[in-house]
C-alpha cells in the first residue's frame, strides 16, 4: 500500500469499527418478552409535556409491593408512550431469575431487563437500553423502579 494513503486507509477502518461497535451496544435484544397487556392494570399515570404515560404491571407485582414483599420474577411492568392519544411505543421492564448476570456488574439491574418496543410491539433496537439501564440504577432503593412508590396509594384508579 502506498504510505500516503496509509493514514487514509487507517482512519476509515477505525471509523467503520467505531460505528461497528456503536451499533452493537445500540441495537440491543435482550430477554424481555411483551406481555400480555389485557393482563397488566393500569396504575398510575404520568404526563410530561405532550408525552402521557400510562404505566401498568401485574395485580401479582401490585399485590407484593403492598404487602412490603420482593416483587416476583416473572412480572412485566409496561409504560405506554402516548404522543397526541396515540401509542408511539412502549417500555417494557421484565425481572427474570438471574438475569442480572447477562451484565457486567456496574451495568447490572438486579434481575430486571429493559426493551423498548414499537406500537405493533416488535422489539425497536433503535433504543439504547443501557441507557435505561444507567437510569434506573439510580433507583436501587425502590426495586429500580420510579413509580413504585405510587402502589401503596392505587386503590383501582390510577394514581396521578
Amino acid at each position: 500500500m502506498n504510505a500516503s494513503r496509509r493514514p487514509i486507509a487507517i482512519a476509515i477502518l477505525s471509523v467503520a469499527a467505531l460505528l461497528a461497535i456503536g451499533w452493537q451496544v445500540h441495537a440491543e435484544a435482550t430477554r424481555v418478552t411483551f406481555p400480555e397487556i389485557s393482563k397488566l392494570t393500569h396504575y398510575t399515570t404520568v404526563r410530561r409535556g405532550n408525552v402521557t404515560e400510562h404505566i401498568m404491571t401485574t395485580p401479582a407485582a401490585i399485590e407484593a409491593v403492598k404487602d412490603g414483599q420482593p416483587i416476583p420474577a416473572g412480572t412485566h411492568f409496561v409504560l405506554v408512550d402516548y404522543r397526541e392519544g396515540k401509542v408511539y411505543r412502549y417500555f417494557v421492564m421484565e425481572k427474570g431469575e438471574g438475569w442480572g448476570a447477562d451484565y457486567d456488574e456496574r451495568r447490572r439491574t438486579a434481575d430486571w431487563q429493559f426493551q423498548w418496543f414499537w406500537p405493533d410491539q416488535t422489539i425497536n433496537t433503535n433504543e439504547n437500553t443501557a441507557r435505561c439501564q444507567s437510569c434506573h440504577q439510580s433507583q436501587a432503593s425502590n426495586d429500580y423502579l420510579f413509580t413504585g412508590n405510587r402502589i401503596p396509594s392505587f386503590d383501582g384508579t390510577p394514581v396521578e
